[in-house]
């Protein structure tokens, strides 16, 4: 699973679907989460693959795993492959480092964002409206500038290949009652304000992020899914941080810059799918996520 596309076929597990980096397959009454290579812009899955992208961002999900535990459960069960079950025990190799095997929850179809600093699609809204989410914001913000307060800007989860859509806190509370939205509020609040002064003294800003997150059987709600990466949250160095322009970020940016540039010839406007990714922007866009991982957790990469 080292290349772009992750294989359906797992032997020993069940393919329950793809997302744009993920695939999921049932094992026995778990999940088995396996993070391929592949990155996405623009809604579309690229043909070229980032390598080592799903063991950072699976490798960096644990890491943030750990430091939250007592502050909110996960569904991590193990991503020890030597803990798996039986029927896996042939496929080590290409799941090991990049998979994880978790809990079966019952997901909010919400995506559970928190806003520290106003830009992204947060931005163009207040630009229309001076408002996030229908969140009134002072007058005079610009791109990246750090809001007084963090913000919860649910979004409701949209197809592959689709944006999701920011929702308001009464369409959250529709969706899953008033008790669970107000704990999905409360819960993504916390974790990003741990999450953000962790960062913070390692130099780097956490701007933005989304969780998502499940119910246990007995009505426990737990993180779930990815957490803290590069491909759910905005990282920015500190050093960099400068309000009014576009921030430098340890993410996909070289690949977006790239795309829009004349050099790649592609308008993204068009229906045509991206062109490949040249050697040199895959080697820069691996090294920076190489960097996010190294930077907050304080390990080398191996």
């Amino acid at each position: 699973m080292t290349d772009a596309h992750a294989p359906a076929a797992l032997a020993g597990a069940v393919h329950l679907g793809s997302g744009k980096i993920r695939e999921l397959y049932a094992v026995d009454d778990r999940l088995l989460l396996v993070a391929s290579d592949r990155i996405s812009a623009f809604d579309y899955v690229l043909e070229t693959p980032i390598p080592d992208k799903g063991r950072i961002l699976t490798q960096l999900s644990l890491w943030w795993f750990e430091r939250l535990a007592d502050l909110v459960p996960n569904h991590l069960v193990s991503a020890d492959v030597a803990d798996y079950p039986g029927a896996l025990a042939g496929q080590t190799v290409e799941l090991r480092g990049r998979s994880m095997l978790c809990e079966r929850l019952d997901m909010f179809p919400i995506e559970c964002v928190a806003r520290g600093y106003l830009t992204g699609s947060g931005l163009a809204e207040y630009r229309v409206s001076s408002t996030v989410c229908g969140l009134p914001l002072p007058d005079g913000l610009v791109d990246g500038s750090r809001l007084d307060e963090p913000l919860f800007t649910p979004a409701a989860k949209a197809a592959v290949g689709e944006h999701d859509e920011n929702i308001s806190f009464d369409a959250v509370v529709a969706r899953t009652g008033a008790a669970a939205a107000g704990e999905l509020r409360r819960l993504t609040l916390a974790v990003y304000a741990a999450a953000r002064d962790i960062a913070l003294g390692r130099g780097i800003i956490l701007a933005d992020t989304k969780f998502e997150f499940g119910r246990r059987s007995g009505g426990a709600i737990v993180l779930a899914d990815e957490v803290l990466t590069p491909d759910s949250s905005r990282f920015w160095p500190v050093d960099q941080w400068q309000p009014g322009r576009p921030q430098q970020s340890f993410d996909k940016q070289f690949v977006r810059d790239w795309l829009t540039s004349p050099d790649s010839g592609w308008d993204p406007k068009s229906d045509q799918p991206p062109p490949p990714l040249p050697a040199e922007i895959v080697e820069r866009t691996r090294d920076r996520y190489v960097e996010a991982y190294q930077r907050l957790t304080g390990r080398t990469f191996q």
